[in-house]
């Protein structure tokens, strides 16, 4: 083998590391803003589950009907969860709160039983806690129903704001990445043109030429992809151990289908980017490959 010849294939294999590393790192930053909306949307919805409202109940009601009640509602599409929390519980947990016994200190407990309620996300808004607020209050066993109406409007009305600008920050980068990638790809068929010529003057068809480089591509692209998922596994761990709640919230399946579209995305915009890159150079005549 030759000097010449020995040259040409660092400078192939030099061209193919770069190419693969340049897609791991903009698919690694593509998986990146994913695993941002999907923590974004499941925070969004852990915060909207937690927005409660106490259901007070009058203090003569029995604990049976009260506990009717709090069965009622858990069956209502609407509720993700209830919590019945009688005289005694709440006097306990006041008591917590404030570090000294004031049932001693009054003689009597002043506080009512009152049912705790979490509704699903969806359900979350001021116009629902509303509609629920007054079917409640039309029962003669409740005192009062009690939530934050302005926390209510405030959370609500930031979670949409984020949503967006996270929604238009994605988009603006998707863009970023894929010109990046496609460039990468574009360099790498750039460094072949000469061959791609060579072949078509000796009457191979342009499907014949393209296949090799369209399957180098997919495969180089499916390499970065790779790499690019292993990286995101690590800062999947690390949020993990440094944030262990937060990541409770997401779901295995959810994690899995990030991985597979970042594989899936690595494939397309490389099979993409190569097929048009050597049709370019398909097109082009001998004297400007020198261009």
């Amino acid at each position: 083998m030759t000097d010449e010849e020995i040259a040409h294939k660092r400078k192939v294999r030099n061209s193919n590391i770069s190419a693969v590393v340049s897609i791991s790192l903009v698919l690694f930053l593509i998986g990146i803003l994913g695993l941002i909306m999907l923590y974004a949307q499941t925070l969004s919805i852990y915060v909207k589950e937690n927005i409660g409202l106490s259901v007070i109940m009058k203090d003569n009601t029995k604990e049976v009907d009260i506990l009717k009640m709090q069965k009622f509602m858990d069956a209502s599409p609407n509720v993700k969860s209830t919590e019945f929390i009688s005289k005694d519980e709440a006097a306990k947990r006041l008591k917590e709160d404030l570090g000294e016994d004031f049932v001693d200190f009054l003689g009597y407990n002043p506080l009512l039983p009152s049912i705790d309620v979490r509704l699903k996300a969806a359900y979350a808004t001021p116009d629902s806690l509303a509609k629920l607020e007054t079917e409640l209050m039309k029962d003669p066993k409740v005192h009062e129903v009690y939530y934050q109406k302005s926390l209510v409007e405030v959370i609500n009305r930031n979670v949409r704001k984020m949503g967006l600008i996270i929604l238009i920050f994605c988009a603006l980068l998707s863009i970023v990445a894929i010109a990046l990638i496609n460039n990468t790809i574009r360099l790498s068929v750039y460094s072949k043109r000469f061959i791609i010529k060579s072949m078509q003057l000796v009457g191979a068809t342009q499907e014949f030429i393209r296949k090799p480089f369209v399957i180098s591509g997919i495969i180089r692209g499916l390499i970065g992809a790779g790499i690019a998922n292993i990286m995101l596994l690590f800062v999947i761990l690390f949020v993990r151990k440094e944030a262990p709640e937060l990541f409770a919230l997401q779901e295995f399946i959810i994690t899995a289908i990030l991985f597979t579209g970042v594989i899936a995305a690595g494939a397309l915009i490389s099979w993409l980017s190569t097929t048009f890159a050597v049709r370019k150079y398909l097109k082009l005549k001998g004297d400007d490959l020198y261009y």
